[in-house]
C-alpha cells in the first residue's frame, strides 16, 4: 500500500509554520477525572514545551542507530525488527536500498513470514494501522541520521478516537479545520510545540487517517540539500 502521508502533512506545513490564525478550539464537557487529567497535561507542557514530540516512547530527533538499537518495537506481531533501506531485506519490502551516505533513509518494522520478510502492522492507540513509515536525515549537516518523520495510515474509528486523546494530552489543537461537508474536504488537526509538530488528516473518500509526527526545520534542510545538489548538476552539465 502507497503511503498518503503526503498530502496531509505538506499542505499543513506552511501553515503550521506562519502561525495559523484560524485554529478552532473544541470544547470537552469538564468532569472531576478530566480536571486531573488537564492538571496532568497542563503540566507536562509547562515542564517540556522543547522537547519533540514523541510515539509512544520513540522520539523525534533520535539517531538510526539509537532506534535500531533500542529495545522499543511498536508493532505487530510479536518478534517484529526496524527494516531500513540500508539493509538488505529493504528490497523484499518494496523499499530501495540506500546507502548510509545517503540524504535520508526509510524504515518500516518487519517481520520473519513463512521463510520470507513481511512488513509489519505499527500499532497506534492499540490497533493495528495500515501502514507506517519512519524516516531519518542528516539535519544541518550534522553525521547522524536522525529520525524527522513518523507517519502512519489509520482507519477513521482509531483517527476519531486518536483526535480526542490527542486533545486530552496536548490541548485543543492549534489548527482545527472540520468542515466535511465541501467535496474533497479534508478535515485536519495540528498540535505543535517549539520543534516539532502533530498533524492528523481525515482523508476524503476512504475516510482514513493519517498521523505525521514532524520534526521542524527538516523539510526545509532536505528542499535545500535538493537545490544544491540540482545547482551542482546544472553547473557541470
Amino acid at each position: 500500500m502507497t503511503l498518503t502521508r503526503t498530502v496531509c502533512a505538506l499542505m499543513l506545513l506552511g501553515s503550521v509554520l506562519s502561525g495559523a490564525a484560524h485554529a478552532q478550539p473544541i470544547a470537552r464537557n469538564a468532569t472531576a477525572a478530566g480536571v486531573a487529567s488537564n492538571s496532568v497535561v497542563t503540566d507536562t507542557r509547562r515542564h517540556a514545551p522543547d522537547a519533540p514530540f514523541s510515539f509512544r516512547g520513540i522520539a523525534l530527533g533520535i539517531t538510526i542507530d539509537e532506534f535500531r538499537a533500542g529495545a522499543t518495537v511498536r508493532a505487530t506481531p510479536v518478534g517484529s525488527v526496524p527494516i531500513c533501506e540500508t539493509d538488505v531485506q529493504a528490497g523484499t519490502l518494496g523499499m530501495r536500498l540506500k546507502s548510509h551516505d545517503s540524504l535520508s533513509v526509510a524504515c518500516r518494522w518487519a517481520h520473519r513470514d513463512d521463510e520470507r520478510w513481511a512488513v509489519s502492522q505499527a500499532v497506534v492507540d492499540g490497533t493495528p494501522a495500515l501502514d507506517h513509515v519512519l524516516r531519518f536525515t542528516r539535519i544541518d549537516g550534522q553525521g547522524a541520521l536522525r529520525l524527522y518523520e513518523m507517519s502512519f495510515v489509520i482507519d477513521e474509528l482509531t483517527a476519531e478516537d486518536l483526535r480526542d486523546m490527542l486533545e486530552d494530552r496536548y490541548g485543543p489543537p492549534r489548527l482545527a479545520t472540520r468542515n466535511a461537508a465541501a467535496p474533497g474536504a479534508m478535515p485536519m488537526y495540528v498540535w505543535e510545540n517549539a520543534v516539532s509538530s502533530i498533524t492528523l488528516c481525515f482523508l476524503p473518500g476512504t475516510r482514513n487517517g493519517t498521523l505525521t509526527y514532524l520534526l521542524k526545520g527538516s523539510d526545509a534542510w532536505m528542499k535545500a540539500v535538493v537545490r544544491q545538489w540540482q545547482a551542482s548538476g546544472a553547473d557541470a552539465g
